[in-house]
């Protein structure tokens, strides 16, 4: 009889778990450098600009526009390595990345949360019995 030598299996990313070792060396620092990232924009890009700005409200609008800008720049970008870590079935990564991920995405809640407040339009409305009317 003859013995017939099949095809060599291709190994696929997704087949087996991702060593430890590798993982955490990639989710720790990707970690530290998005969230080092995120206070140094914070502070020196958008604070920085703010002080720059000395009261001029035009200039400190467009450095939180700016700054809001940035932080959804940020997340569509933690996307890509957070799909590619998830494929290559490397849990810490994601994690790390998903944890960075809600922390911008709360930074920039707050970013736009702070833009609507200081810029309401203002109420004509006339309310039954209140002091306005």
């Amino acid at each position: 009889m003859t013995d017939t030598v099949s095809a060599p299996a291709r190994r696929r990313p997704w087949s087996d778990r991702t060593r430890l070792g590798v993982d955490l060396a990639f989710a720790v620092p990707m970690l530290l450098l998005g969230v080092g990232w995120l206070a140094f924009d914070w502070v020196f890009a958008f604070g920085l600009e703010v002080w720059a700005a000395q009261g001029d409200q035009g200039r400190i609008d467009a450095a939180s526009l700016a700054h809001m800008e940035r932080l959804r720049t940020l997340l569509i970008v933690l996307l890509v390595p957070t799909v590619l870590a998830a494929v290559f079935r490397a849990r810490w990564t994601v994690i790390a990345h998903l944890l960075l991920a809600v922390l911008a995405g709360g930074a920039l809640t707050a970013a736009q949360h702070e833009w609507d407040n200081d810029h309401r339009a203002p109420s004509t409305m006339c309310v039954r019995y209140s002091a306005n009317c």
